[in-house]
């Protein structure tokens, strides 16, 4: 399998002005941090608020630039700092963030959402674009319908199915989501984790998922790195870090986060759809 994204030595400062009586420091916030996500495969990374889990997630959505170690798209080392992506590099990365509602433009309809990103990156006519549009909502599990409708009129878990609507529109190499299925309900959760399942299958996607939620982590995750104060403090498949943790803290974690059985919410959520389907029939 080929790598699609990797990170050798990966770390990023901040310079916190000081104060009269206080002077200036530069904060490390990740520090030297190594990871590779195989094609199709998901990387999930872990951690307490603070650890550098979306500070590291910025920089592989190509956010913010390293400031230092190298970072590799599909084999190009990239370091946005030296010029703009291109238009080819910003295509292969695409970023899903955790507030649905924040991330879309109120005043913007469903539709132009998502041709934006054609628009901007793609020499496509306008029908082509819509054509495109139409068809990715109806690969979300949103209607074609929808495409002259304002973020306001849908519900939350549906917003967020448009902003992964949106997200894919260029045909990315990689995904990355901060928090992504966070502020939904557990059931929502479990259908949109259903829906990131699907897509990975249908178009070969990778995903680098940050999230805070072990049971969500357990449910996606083909790969787990667990952070702890901008360090990478263990990394393993996903069976391996949960039968077996080996350093402290992420026994700690574990010990101290309450899991909800996301395999259960699943199944009831098919149970429901089942019993609609067999109601309509």
């Amino acid at each position: 399998m080929s790598i699609v994204v990797e990170g050798k030595g990966l770390t990023q400062d901040y310079h916190v002005a000081g104060g009269l009586f206080r002077p200036s420091k530069t904060v490390r916030a990740v520090k030297g941090v190594d990871f590779a996500v195989e094609r199709g495969k998901t990387l999930a990374i872990v951690g307490e608020s603070g650890s550098g889990k979306s500070t590291l997630a910025r920089i592989v959505a190509l956010i913010d630039r390293q400031s230092g170690g190298t970072l590799r798209i599909e084999g190009e080392d990239v370091d946005i700092g030296t010029g703009k992506p291109t238009r080819a590099l910003r295509s292969k990365v695409q970023m899903v963030f955790q507030n649905p509602y924040g991330s879309l433009n109120p005043r913007q309809k469903v539709g132009e959402a998502l041709t934006e990103p054609l628009l901007l990156n793609s020499d496509l006519d306008g029908p082509t674009r819509r054509e495109k549009a139409e068809a990715m909502l109806e690969k979300v599990g949103l209607q074609r319908a929808h495409f002259n409708r304002y973020p306001h009129m849908f519900s939350g878990g549906q917003r967020q199915r448009i902003a992964i609507a949106r997200a894919l529109m260029l045909n990315p190499a990689l995904l990355v989501l901060d928090e992504a299925v966070s502020a939904l309900d557990l059931s929502v959760q479990a259908q949109v984790l259903n829906l990131l399942a699907d897509l990975q299958e249908e178009f070969n996607l990778t995903y680098v998922f940050i999230s805070h939620d072990l049971s969500v982590v357990r449910y996606i995750a083909d790969e787990v790195m667990v952070m702890n104060k901008g360090e990478a403090v263990e990394q393993g498949s996903r069976d391996a870090v949960f039968t077996d943790p080996q350093h402290p803290y992420t026994r700690q974690l574990f010990a101290a986060t309450p899991i909800t059985d996301i395999e259960a919410i699943r199944a009831r959520v098919a149970r429901r759809k089942a019993a609609r389907a067999a109601a309509l029939a």
